[in-house]
This record gives C-alpha cells, structure tokens and sequence, in this order.
C-alpha cells in the first residue's frame, strides 16, 4: 500500500482510535476543537495541526469523525476550515452519522472534492484494532482511494452511490437503539416478576440477543445517549413508520444523562 498524507477532523475516542491505526501505515495530521484531545492520537505517531486548514493542507485523504451536521459544518466551512484548504481531488471521507440527505448537501458544497460517505459500525475496541466496518457509498474511484488508505481502519463496505452508506448506518442503528430499549424492558420485567437478573443475562447472553446484551453491558463503548437519540431522530425524519423506534426515542429522551453511554438504557447497577 502506497503511504500518503492522510488528515483525521475530530479526535474523540473513535477518532482517535480511527488516527491510530491510520498512523500505523501513513502520515497523519490530526485537529480536535479541544485540542488535549489529540493527545492520544499524538502519542501513536500522529501530528497536531491547529486549525482544520492546517491540518487538512496537502493531504489525499481527510477523515472526519464529528458528531453531528452541526459540528461538520463549523470543522469545514467556518472561520480556518478545511473546505477552503482542500485540493481538487482529495478525498473526503465522513465517517460520522448524518444522514443521506446531509451528505448530499454536503457533496453539492464541496464539488471539486471526492466525498465518501462511510460510517461506521464498531466499537473504540474495534476501532483500536482495525476491525471497524465503514458503510461506504460513493463513486468507484472515491471508494477504490477510501478502501485502499482506511485499510488499517477496517473493511470498506460497498453500500453504492454517495448516500448509500449513510441511509444503511441509519438502518443498522435504528435495530441497535431500539433493540437495546427493548431489552431494557425485557430487564424490568424479570426484575418485577423477582427473577434474578444474573439468570436473565445469562439466558439472554446464550441466545440470538447475546450481541445486543454485549453491547448494553460493554464498559468500554462510547456511544452517548444524546448522539443515539439523534440517530433516532435522523431515522423518524425519514418518514417511515417507525412505531418501535419513536418509543425508543421516547425512553432515551427520558433518561437523566445524555452524556451517558447508550447502555444505560439497561436496567443494571453501575459503577
């Protein structure tokens, strides 16, 4: 694999799990709006830049980990952003979660760029390891450039053209969201009924829901509620009839942290 100057926008724990792996292989330039977040990206061998332009100047390919539309557009199109310091034929991967129809709007923004829509599915352990799957939508030549230099990162899913990739990650965590509320009932009604919940988990840990219990019991994932409840909402705006995934919205609306990990959901003592 050829080495090329890759650039990571948003150094949060995938982030800087995502510039990691990425450093193993190529030449990072990283930027975090809290700049002590790149520490960790830093100490694997990745450079700090101190605004988005810098960070993005002379790369091939720019990857941004943001949580929202909101936080993409400030990274690059607000005062030192990338967009201005992106060259004709970058590639411009966006592994966050935003939906089709902001991709698009973003494509039609920055049109001299080759956009990838890709992302991601896994956990900062997965990330950590290169073992994400990126739900990746784009043109052939944009997703041959993405697969190629995210190796390190995980596999390039082929989803199809630019959208593809951000509708399917809608899909993939509506189940997840929902499912996981639905669980969080199936939780309370064992505890109401006074079965043990150790029996409960290992029962449902044996079974086809052992994924999803990981996921809900995980110490290690980083998926806050509020980004979750987002998802949802991204999901409801659709317009598909999503009877399940609006009541599960309902319950994350409800709980007390929105800066907790989605598997407080869970009906479980903590700490």
């Amino acid at each position: 694999m050829a080495e090329a100057r890759v650039a990571v926008l948003g150094t949060g724990r995938m982030g800087a799990a995502v510039a990691a792996r990425l450093a193993t292989r190529h030449p990072v330039r990283v930027w975090n709006r809290t700049a002590a977040r790149t520490d960790a990206a830093v100490r694997a061998g990745a450079v700090a830049a101190a605004t988005p332009a810098e960070a993005v100047a002379g790369a091939r390919l720019v990857v941004t980990t943001l949580a929202d539309e909101t936080a993409l557009d400030a990274v690059l199109f607000g005062p030192d952003g990338a967009a201005a310091a992106l060259a004709p034929g970058t590639t411009l991967a966006q592994l966050g979660t935003i939906g089709p129809d902001t991709v698009r709007r973003l494509a039609s923004r920055l049109s001299d760029v080759d956009l990838v829509d890709a992302p991601m599915v896994g956990s900062v352990d997965a990330a950590a390891a290169g073992r994400l799957t990126l739900l990746a939508g784009g043109t052939d030549a944009a997703l041959d450039t993405a697969a190629e230099l995210l190796a390190p990162v995980g596999t390039v899913r082929r989803c199809g053209p630019l959208g593809a990739g951000s509708a399917l990650k809608l899909v993939v965590n509506t189940a997840l969201v929902a499912g996981l509320a639905a669980l969080g009932d199936a939780l309370s009604v064992g505890q109401t009924l006074g079965v043990p919940t150790d029996e409960v988990l290992g029962v449902l840990g044996a079974g086809p829901l052992a994924a999803l219990l990981a996921r809900g019991t995980s110490t290690t994932a980083a998926f806050p509620v509020a980004w979750a409840a987002k998802d949802l909402r991204l999901a409801l705006d659709t317009g598909a009839d999503t009877p399940v995934a609006r009541a599960a919205l309902g319950v994350l609306d409800g709980l007390a942290d929105p800066t907790a990990d989605l598997g407080t959901v869970l009906p479980l003592p903590r700490g």
